[in-house]
């Protein structure tokens, strides 16, 4: 598999790991996605210092308003974090 195939298939691989854990295999619950923050992007969340700033991101990103992350809602996620990541990549090399 080429590098980006092998991301795809990682990022798949990820919500599946933690979306199996608690009632629908397709969706994260709160605790769920939480638990995927905590573990999968550690330098990330070691920065946030306040759990309502987790509780308005797990709102924002509840697009149909279930209480739940779906795939694509959790695509949504992990875009505008690669972008800003990108960004701020990109500021550091000038």
């Amino acid at each position: 598999m080429t590098d980006l195939e092998t991301s795809i298939a990682t990022i798949i691989s990820v919500f599946q790991k933690y979306s199996e854990r608690e009632g629908d295999k397709h969706k994260l619950k709160k605790s769920e996605l939480k638990d995927l923050l905590h573990d999968e992007l550690p330098d990330l969340m070691a920065h946030v210092k306040d759990q309502s700033a987790l509780d308005n991101l797990m709102e924002g990103l509840d697009a149909d308003g279930d209480s739940e992350c779906n795939f694509q809602e959790f695509m949504t996620f992990i875009s505008v974090v690669t972008v800003c990541c990108h960004e701020f990549f990109e500021h550091e090399e000038e």
